[in-house]
């Protein structure tokens, strides 16, 4: 039985390399002459089961695409099963940056073999610095990246728990907005509302975030959307389906040296009393924003093609408003068609880096 669940073709011919994915939706990418084979998604490597299949893949793969790999790529994150079996090996490894990996992802799939700006919107991948970061403007070339810009950074109360909780999110909107007296009234169904103000105020265990997603669960807690989700993603793609009629709100965001912040939008979310309007305002203002901020990049640049990559590509209102917008003032679009924006599209991203290394 093959270990192998997809091909394509690469830009070019490059060296063999083994890519090892990350955490969350794991996947293996294998490179041989100038084809990229993916293997089946993994899971999450959280279980035994999950790590058993990984493992097996991995060894599975290069058996049976009979290559000897020069060298293998990993995620940046230090703590996660594939980065530990990477270092494992007796191969040189290469920490791939997550973000620029979802941009290098999508100029492999595309044939793009030359530099573009990449966006990449999800909800964490590490940064240098241990930084936690999610809604990324990047100039990629190759092997190297540079950051132009980010979004403006919220702080995480709570950490984790927050991507389960959206509520959360809103409160630390309220917070910078200096409404911090608000947040134990109008979260007053959750205990630990009590408490989040003076968490936020001495900044305890409320690491800032530039994460898109994060951003989504923001706009999402305001709106009273699954304050609290059953699953990660439940709350942004309810905010999705309600967006039928996306509008922008005029002055919902600032732009300054790279920097996006959408607070006025988020200011204004927070007393719009019907989901559905505040769903329209969100994607519609987002998208404008980001096609502003993409075309800044392009100028400043001279980058023309612009990689849509992360998680929050799932969002067909987002995804597909984005390139109409980019299209509208001269920019192409790289969207995922064969391998998931996501993280199972990660470690053909992290291939086509440690073959233009090596």
């Amino acid at each position: 039985m093959t270990a192998i669940a997809a091909s394509l073709p690469l830009p070019r011919p490059v060296a063999p390399v083994l890519a090892v994915g990350a955490f969350l939706k794991n996947t293996i990418c294998v490179t041989r002459g100038a084809e990229a084979f993916l293997s089946p998604v993994h899971g999450d490597l959280g279980t035994p089961d999950a790590i058993a299949a990984f493992e097996a893949a991995a060894e599975a793969m290069v058996a049976e695409l009979r290559v000897w790999p020069v060298g293998v790529a990993h995620d940046l994150h230090p703590d996660f099963h594939c980065t530990r079996y990477a270092q494992s090996l007796d191969l040189p490894a290469l920490a791939v940056q997550h973000h620029h990996a979802h941009a290098a992802a999508l100029a492999a799939e595309h044939g793009h073999d030359g530099p573009l700006l990449g966006l990449s919107l999800d909800g964490y991948g590490l940064g240098p610095g241990n930084q936690s970061w999610g809604g990324e403007l990047l100039a990629v070339d190759g092997a190297s990246f540079l950051r132009l810009g980010h979004l403006a950074p919220l702080p995480q109360p709570g950490g984790d728990v927050a991507a389960r909780e959206p509520w959360r999110m809103a409160a630390a909107v309220l917070h910078a907005q200096g409404r911090g007296d608000e947040i134990a009234g109008r979260f007053a169904a959750f205990p630990a509302a009590r408490h989040l103000a003076q968490m936020l105020d001495k900044g305890v265990n409320c690491p800032p975030t530039s994460s898109a997603g994060r951003l989504f669960d923001a706009a999402c807690g305001l709106l009273g959307l699954h304050p609290v989700a059953a699953f990660e993603g439940q709350a942004p793609m309810a905010l999705e389906a309600l967006a039928a009629a996306p509008r922008v709100m005029e002055g919902g965001w600032h732009l300054e040296d790279g920097v996006l912040d959408l607070a006025p939008l988020l200011a204004r979310l927070s007393a719009c009393g019907d989901a559905a309007e505040g769903a329209n305002l969100f994607h519609g203002t987002l998208i404008a924003a980001l096609a502003e901020w993409c075309a800044w990049a392009a100028a400043n640049s001279g980058l023309r093609v612009v990689a849509l990559g992360g998680g929050c590509f799932f969002n067909r209102v987002l995804s597909a408003g984005l390139v109409a917008a980019l299209e509208a003032r001269g920019l192409r679009s790289l969207t995922a068609a064969k391998v998931s924006p996501g993280d199972a599209g990660l470690s053909l991203g992290q291939a086509w880096v440690a073959a233009c290394h090596w």
